[in-house]
């Protein structure tokens, strides 16, 4: 099946080339070769069989003001190939170039760890907020999100029912936020060390929810990230039963996955012995490079029931 689907990739690259080359072809031609490709690609964007734009900065305007974004676009990009589209959100103070650079850790934390786990499997997302932060006054922040969403699938090929969303601290407000807002538009979020400090408007549908939280943070303290976590326990029909929680000193990070939620619609929590940091590594001090949390999200967004 990998082999047709890969040969047919193929022939339409080949077919798109042709009816480019040859201004004689009827528009009809264009129009089943656009069908074509739809019916191969997996909840196509508009920008699927489009020449992309690249890797870098992008802006877009939203209420008359402009604001910016890193997006970072698979090096084996195909146009003909649907991908998952991964919003980062940084931190207050943080910027976006902190996100897709990975700061000292570099590639192996860029936006938070998914492009060492994404491969290129993915389009990667930094947007940066005002002020370093996410206030989302009168809701301008989820305005900036579905401004990149339309500007982004316009000239990229994306899977539709493949947005995701994560974010540390105010990042994970953020993320929060749009669990609330757009859980329709979204697959799945990550929360990490998050609290309710971006609104929550709407609030009332199911969305594939992880919160992972240090068990001592003095920032934002873990009840927030329990009250966040326990809506969407609600939202998606789970059973809310006792999660398990490691002490202080214990050097773990325990995982519960809750039970008789909705299909599609999982809830995952997994507090870890630590602070007001991102990058857990148990028994030791926090590091992108070590920690466990990229690949407990990449296995969140990428389970079998997440795949529609």
């Amino acid at each position: 099946m990998v082999a047709i689907q890969s040969l047919l990739s193929g022939l339409l690259a080949i077919s798109a080339a042709l009816v480019r080359a040859l201004p004689s072809a009827a528009p009809e031609t264009s129009r089943n070769l656009n069908i074509l490709m739809s019916r191969q690609l997996a909840n196509p964007s508009a920008g699927c069989g489009k020449s992309p734009f690249g890797s870098g900065v992008r802006s877009v305007n939203v209420n008359g003001q402009n604001r910016q974004f890193t997006v970072r676009v698979p090096n084996n990009y195909n146009p003909n190939s649907s991908y998952r589209l991964i919003f980062a959100f940084h931190w207050v103070g943080g910027t976006m170039n902190d996100i897709s650079s990975g700061g000292t850790d570099r590639e192996l934390w860029s936006y938070y760890g998914m492009q060492r786990n994404a491969g290129e499997s993915a389009i990667l997302v930094a947007p940066q907020g005002i002020n370093n932060g996410w206030a989302n006054n009168n809701g301008e922040d989820v305005a900036f999100v579905d401004a990149m969403i339309r500007h982004i699938e316009d000239a990229l090929c994306v899977n539709k029912r493949q947005r995701f969303s994560l974010g540390f601290s105010y990042g994970g407000s953020m993320t929060f936020s749009l669990a609330c807002s757009r859980a329709k538009e979204f697959r799945g979020v990550a929360v990490i060390g998050g609290g309710q400090l971006s609104g929550c408007s709407g609030g009332n549908d199911p969305a594939a929810y992880l919160g992972i939280h240090g068990v001592w943070d003095g920032t934002l303290n873990i009840g927030q990230g329990r009250a966040m976590r326990d809506r969407f326990l609600r939202n998606n029909g789970c059973q809310n039963t006792n999660a398990p929680e490691p002490s202080r000193g214990s050097g773990i990070h325990i995982k519960t996955n809750f039970n008789g939620c909705r299909s599609g619609y999982p809830v995952t929590w997994i507090p870890f012995d630590g602070g007001h940091w991102p990058g857990a590594v148990d028994n030791g001090p926090e590091s992108g490079a070590r920690s466990w949390v990229p690949g407990e999200i990449w296995s969140f967004f990428t389970q079998p029931q997440l795949a529609n």
